[in-house]
């Protein structure tokens, strides 16, 4: 008996991106007080109810995309709500790296790293093109044929 392993790239990306969503958003959900303060330190031009309101609601919507990613279930309206995530984040850290904002994205925890290592990993600057690379992978997964579950037809 022989039993063959393929490796889809699209595949692997997606669950690159799900197993991302569900560690942010566990982070988040961990200490919601620290995710609505790390988002206050954006400044952005938003009432305080809606930014509120944004570090409550974020994170699960982080978790059930990337749940339903891991499922394979509603696939691509997981990717559509991923791109809608990636998209605002790439908005907030750009106009916070553009107005020389010196703070921690909030989006990660990364303390296992240690404070040195984690500080760059969560800096805007990074923060800010680690989003883009992730709403242009989701894009690409988006508009992307879905990839088969089962085995590849052989040649008859």
């Amino acid at each position: 008996m022989r039993i063959a392993l393929e490796i889809r790239p699209k595949q692997v990306l997606r669950w690159v991106l799900a197993v991302l969503l569900v560690w942010a958003a566990l982070s988040k959900i961990a200490n919601l007080n620290e995710f609505y303060l790390n988002i206050a330190l954006y400044r952005l031009p938003l009432p305080d109810a809606w930014l509120r309101l944004a570090a409550m609601v974020m994170p699960w919507l982080e978790l059930l995309a990337g749940i339903l990613m891991i499922a394979g279930s509603a696939r691509r309206a997981a990717l559509f709500w991923a791109m809608i995530l990636f998209a605002a984040f790439v908005l907030a850290t750009g106009q916070a790296w553009a107005r020389g904002l010196n703070i921690n994205c909030g989006c990660f925890n990364l303390d296992f790293l240690g404070a040195g290592f984690a500080a760059f990993f969560e800096t805007v600057k990074f923060a800010f093109f680690r989003a883009l690379l992730l709403f242009a992978a989701a894009v690409y997964l988006w508009r992307s044929p879905t990839e088969s579950i089962g085995p590849r037809p052989g040649p008859a």
